[in-house]
Parts: C-alpha cells; structure tokens; sequence
C-alpha cells in the first residue's frame, strides 16, 4: 500500500474551473475524479501529526487576505512528466509566497522540483497522449472567452495515496478589515 501523503490546494470554483474539468473529461474521462485546483503544496508524507499540519495551514491562512491570479498559456511538463496544464500568470508570486510560508514544520519537504504555480488539465499515462492532450488544449483555451482571473480565498487540506485524495480540512483566508 502506497505511504499516505498530503497537499495543500486551492479549489477552483470558477468559470476556469468548469472548463478545466469538461476539458478534462473529454480528454482523459478515466481520470476526472479530482475537482479543478491549483495545488500550493505538492503531496509529500508529514514530519509532523495531522493537528499540527493543519494548524501551520490555520496560521498561515489567518495571515493572508484573499488574493486574484490570472491564468496564461497552456503548457506541458513533459519530458519530465507527461502532464497538460494552464500556467499562472498574474498573481503566481503570491502562491510562490503562499508555497514558502507552508513549506516547514509539520509540511516540511524537500521537493524534487521547483514549485511552479499551475492549474492541472490533465495527468496522462503516456507523453505521446500528453502531447494530443496539449494540441486540443491550446485550442479549446484560445476559443475561451470567459473571466481568465480566480479568487483565491481558502485553502483545502486534503490526503490520500495515488489517484484518491480527500478533504481534512478548509481555511478560509483572513477577511481585510471593513472601513467605515
């Protein structure tokens, strides 16, 4: 049985986010169970307990106020893995930031690649597929003509092993005062 990971993502409830996922299933239908997110932590085991993790998430959320990024070009990861995505534009400082803040105690990990801020489309088996996959991407992307901008207000903790995560725990971002 594979070790029990967890991650730290940001759910996409969006018009990008229903592109993605109809996107996705009419690409990859076998793989159209993980709701549209842009991950902030990728998966990696805890050094720490499951409390502590999530109250490092709780701190760190306290101290942010909700933010906007806007998604670019559709790009690949392959060779390294054969993986479609949208990338983040605007804003990917802030989830760059957002990665770092998280990337200790309990959540400590040292990751195998940078940190890129994306929205995953789809995960292929094969590169060949990937590359099929990138192609109508691209196409589909061009022809979008909704909002490109996402709010991201909360983070979701989420753990599983493989191809079936779920949720721990959702923290809202701090609220900006109100003035009067």
């Amino acid at each position: 049985m594979a070790e029990l990971q967890y991650a730290a993502i940001a759910y996409v409830r969006s018009p990008v986010g229903i592109f993605v996922e109809a996107l996705r299933r009419d690409l990859h239908p076998a793989h159209t169970h993980a709701d549209a997110h842009i991950t902030i932590l990728p998966p990696r085991p805890l050094r720490g307990s499951e409390p502590q993790a999530v109250e490092l998430l709780d701190r760190v959320c306290q101290s942010i106020a909700p933010f906007e990024v806007t998604m670019d070009h559709v790009e690949t990861f392959i060779p390294v893995t054969p993986t479609v995505f949208l990338r983040v534009a605007e804003g990917a400082y802030r989830l760059r930031e957002l990665h770092d803040q998280l990337n200790h105690g309990a959540l400590a990990y040292d990751e195998p690649w940078p940190y890129m801020p994306h929205l995953t489309i789809v995960k292929t088996d094969e590169s060949d597929e990937a590359l099929q996959a990138l192609e109508i991407s691209r196409q589909r992307w061009s022809q979008y003509t909704d909002s490109r901008k996402l709010r991201i207000k909360s983070l979701t903790m989420v753990k599983g092993s493989g191809e079936r995560w779920v949720n721990v725990a959702t923290v809202p971002f701090a609220q900006p005062a109100v003035k009067y």
